[in-house]
């Protein structure tokens, strides 16, 4: 089986076509367990799948590394749009349409490689959740709604990031999140610029990016007043995103999220047991 691999700020993807029946009987949580080791495979932070859809240009189904399933991710849209777009899935790049289990997605490109996608409006917004350990903002994107805690650490918590991180191992499965969550921990650096990081739900760890958390973290801050106006510049390991939004009393819609994507490989995937 024939893969694509790209990532979006450093939040990596392996893009696998279901579009004609080419993975029948495959367990596609047991081969994104198997490929995004790069123990096993070419590795990576998740995989997404394509399959045909009657309402959009496709769809896509996404797993993390641990082999669940999520019902979005940010910067895999913006990749698998620009996949889209240059294998002739997606006719007009101005208006790439695609659905994910949060709901349809619509994108565009922005140049060659930036695209723009247009995130699920927010079903669940709690600005002043508590935790046990404070407050912290919850948003779920979409429904079913893909769930992101927003807390805001002083700049100096980045320097480290292993303090960072077990925190956000601890924080991913407390009882306030019903769901368990991806937790983001931010820092204001500017008017509405931003420094963050994200443990992500299913990778367990921290990635490089993640656009879903980004949507989250601009929601939340411009809600709550800390950023003015309906733009944020959010710094990630990766890379540079921008979300804008607009808002509507209490909640926000029209995320608009825009990054880099890039192409790192395409290969061929071996199934368990073959022989090369």
């Amino acid at each position: 089986m024939r893969y694509t691999k790209m990532h979006g700020a450093g939040n990596s993807f392996l893009i696998l076509e279901d579009l004609h029946g080419e993975l029948q009987g495959e367990d596609l949580s047991d081969l994104a367990l198997r490929f995004c080791s790069p123990l096993t495979g070419p590795g990576a932070d998740g995989m997404i799948v394509l399959r045909p859809d009657a309402d959009a240009d496709f769809a896509m189904v996404f797993l993390n590394s641990d082999g669940s399933y999520g019902e979005m991710c940010g910067n895999g849209a913006r990749c698998v749009a620009r996949y889209g777009v240059e294998h002739g899935l997606s006719p007009d790049p101005e208006a790439i349409r695609f659905r994910a289990q949060a709901g349809l997605i619509l994108a565009r490109r922005v140049s060659p490689e930036l695209y723009e996608v247009r995130l699920p409006d927010p079903s669940v917004v709690d600005l002043y959740r508590t935790t046990g350990e404070g407050f912290c903002s919850y948003v779920e994107l979409g429904d079913p709604g893909l769930p992101h805690a927003v807390l805001e650490v002083p700049l100096s918590a980045f320097e480290d990031l292993n303090a960072l991180r077990e925190r956000g191992r601890a924080l991913r499965r407390n009882p306030a999140f019903p769901k368990g969550a991806n937790v983001s921990f931010v820092c204001l650096t500017g008017t509405d610029r931003v420094r963050a990081i994200t443990f992500e739900r299913g990778v367990e760890d921290f990635t490089l990016a993640c656009g879903t958390g980004c949507g989250a973290i601009a929601l939340s801050l411009i809600l709550r007043g800390r950023i003015p106006g309906s733009r944020a510049e959010i710094d990630m390991p990766g890379g540079h995103l921008s979300v804008t939004l607009r808002r509507e009393g209490q909640t926000a819609r029209d995320l608009l999220l825009t990054g880099p994507t890039a192409l790192v490989e395409e290969g061929r995937l071996l199934p368990p047991g073959a022989c090369a």
